[in-house]
């Protein structure tokens, strides 16, 4: 058997809420927790330094009235992201792994403050750290946090883990006859608003070259898949 190498060194893995949902697509499912762990485990066992950005959308997306202000509703979805970030720790811990959780909004009782010196740190002495709470201000995504996160510590690369397998013209569920791409660059994402991450997300990458893998994280092996080079989802670069 050959030993495949890791492609990248250390990675920022993103996960959607909505993928954390598993079927019943609201709140956590812990089958889809624990397979999720499991291929966390083998890409730490690599030796590749892993942090996570999880979003929230299971719990909360969006405003639930027009009469509720953006930034309420944009500070609800941080601390959604928080729940998720905690039930991924406690389930990545039951693997064995060690698990530290940064938050962009202070909750010492429950997770450290976001320190990027320390996240490094942490990472280079093998834990895996969770980025939660976005980037602690309002009018800002969670796939933003992912590349300005991936930025600061030095991320190779973001794996962006989501419910479809890869970036299409259209949403594959509305539109079965969408396309299907396999490598897009990060003009074509804000020029065609392909809809798989926002403006801002796509230009931090575009800014510090930091490739994209787009890839459905439902599917077993996918996250060590990419981590070894191989062909899945989409490539978003230069």
């Amino acid at each position: 058997m050959i030993e495949m190498k890791p492609k990248y060194k250390r990675i920022i893995l993103k996960i959607s809420g909505e993928a954390l949902a598993g079927p019943e697509r609201f709140g956590l499912n812990d089958d889809t927790l624990d397979a999720v762990s499991g291929e966390i485990k083998s890409v730490a066992d690599q030796g590749v330094g892993v942090a996570i950005v999880v979003g929230g959308g299971n719990f909360w997306r969006g405003r639930s009235s027009d009469n509720m202000d953006r930034a309420t509703a944009d500070y609800m979805g941080m601390l959604a992201t928080v729940i998720n970030a905690l039930a991924l720790q406690s389930s990545l811990e039951d693997k064995g792994l060690s698990v530290r959780v940064h938050t962009a909004i202070a909750m010492t009782e429950v997770a450290e403050p976001y320190i990027r010196r320390k996240a490094i740190s942490q990472i280079e002495k093998g834990d895996v750290v969770i980025f939660a709470a976005g980037t602690g201000s309002p009018f800002f995504s969670t796939d933003t946090t992912a590349a300005l996160r991936a930025a600061e510590i030095g991320a190779e690369a973001i794996f962006l883990a989501k419910k479809i397998d890869a970036v299409y013209s259209a949403d594959p569920e509305i539109y079965p006859d969408a396309e299907r791409y396999t490598r897009v660059s990060y003009l074509d994402i804000i020029d065609n608003d392909l809809g798989v991450m926002d403006a801002t997300a796509a230009s931090l990458c575009k800014e510090n070259n930091i490739p994209i893998i787009v890839f459905k994280l439902a599917d077993k092996g996918n996250i060590l898949k990419a981590l070894n080079g191989e062909d899945i989802g989409t490539i978003v670069s230069n």
